[in-house]
């Protein structure tokens, strides 16, 4: 035991957030998102579990944002026509102002497909069990 770390970050996670330099970035992945296939050449962990707004929460404790960036936080839209709400938005971006000054501002969107190329490119997919649709959120670490 650390004091101080959130016990929902493990040692494989911790070990992998401390790896990370700055620009690299993580997804914490909703549960029907692609992770193995989109993590082949990235560091998939499995979170199954737990949901994307406590594991966001803990892991904004010790990982920075990227400063250099205007929006180091992206979320996946909502593809055209599709009436799927996304409330938990609105969590995602007061989690993130509790730890960023940025708060909503650091937020932005990437369309769907687009996301998925991105994330090919990541350094880490943490696979969570969430239920919320569109729960994806992508974060680029800064520096300390």
């Amino acid at each position: 035991m650390l004091k101080n770390i959130p016990p929902i970050l493990s040692p494989e996670l911790l070990k992998v957030l401390c790896e990370m330099g700055h620009s690299d970035r993580l997804i914490i992945s909703d549960g029907n998102f692609p992770a193995e296939s989109m993590g082949k050449n990235a560091i998939v962990i499995r979170c199954d579990g737990h949901g994307v707004p406590e594991l966001l929460d803990a892991i904004l404790t010790v990982f920075p944002l990227d400063t250099y960036v205007e929006k180091p936080v992206s979320l996946m839209e909502v593809m055209k026509g599709d009436t799927v709400e996304t409330p938990i938005w609105d969590t995602y971006k007061e989690i993130i102002a509790k730890h960023d000054p940025r708060g909503a501002e650091a937020v932005g969107t990437i369309e769907r497909f687009a996301f998925y190329e991105e994330a090919k490119k990541v350094y880490c997919i943490i696979a969570t069990g969430e239920k919320a649709l569109y729960a994806n959120i992508m974060l680029q670490k800064g520096v300390i």
